[in-house]
């Protein structure tokens, strides 16, 4: 399962943050996605529903989120903190309710 280019950044990223073993991160992130495990490794799938979602794709287009803004959709999409993300709200002075 590659990176960004699937779903391999956001199951490890939920290996790390979870500390869920592979197998559960995937059905993890599939479940969140409404996509199948099997989804999570197929390149085309992925980048569509990246795209969709706004998660971050390898060549973004020119008003495709990236960066910070994409890290915000990962957080809602997967339902997790990220730190960067609190770190940028805090600097930024606001507050997205969390």
């Amino acid at each position: 399962m590659g990176g960004i280019k699937t779903a391999g950044d956001l199951v490890f990223r939920m290996q790390l943050l979870k500390g869920m073993r592979i197998g559960e991160a995937k059905k993890y992130v599939a479940d969140k996605l409404g996509v199948t495990e099997f989804d999570l490794c197929d390149s085309s799938v992925m980048a569509e529903i990246r795209n969709d979602l706004g998660l971050g794709v390898q060549m973004p287009s020119d008003c495709a989120p990236t960066g910070i803004s994409a890290k915000m959709r990962i957080e809602r999409a997967l339902d997790i903190r990220i730190n960067s993300v609190g770190v940028f709200e805090k600097k930024a002075g606001i507050n997205l309710g969390r």
